[in-house]
């Protein structure tokens, strides 16, 4: 008798337990859906941000030749003008 009960257990378990794994594989493979769209969109993002950072490097390097440009020319500038000045000639009061 014990055999019997042990056996329709086993078998009441068995039947409901299948239903609650087509439950967890369904909700598996929707989560795992979700995880593949956020990786997709992150992967895209990541794209953008590589071809930004591309472009700010690109208009910081034009940046940094115009600076040492324009200082190179303040530094021209500086030394064409004469190093002593002329005096002025001044009346002078008595």
């Amino acid at each position: 008798m014990t055999r019997k009960n042990t056996w329709a257990r086993l078998a009441a378990t068995v039947v409901l337990s299948l239903p609650l794994t087509a439950c967890k594989d369904t909700k598996t493979l929707q989560e795992n859906e979700q995880l593949k769209a956020q990786v997709a969109e992150l992967q895209k993002e990541n794209g953008q941000l590589g071809n930004d950072l591309e472009s700010m490097t690109a208009a910081r390097d034009a940046l940094t030749k115009e600076n040492e440009g324009l200082k190179a020319e303040i530094k021209a500038s500086k030394t064409k003008s004469p190093g002593t000045k002329v005096a002025s000639r001044k009346r002078r009061r008595r």
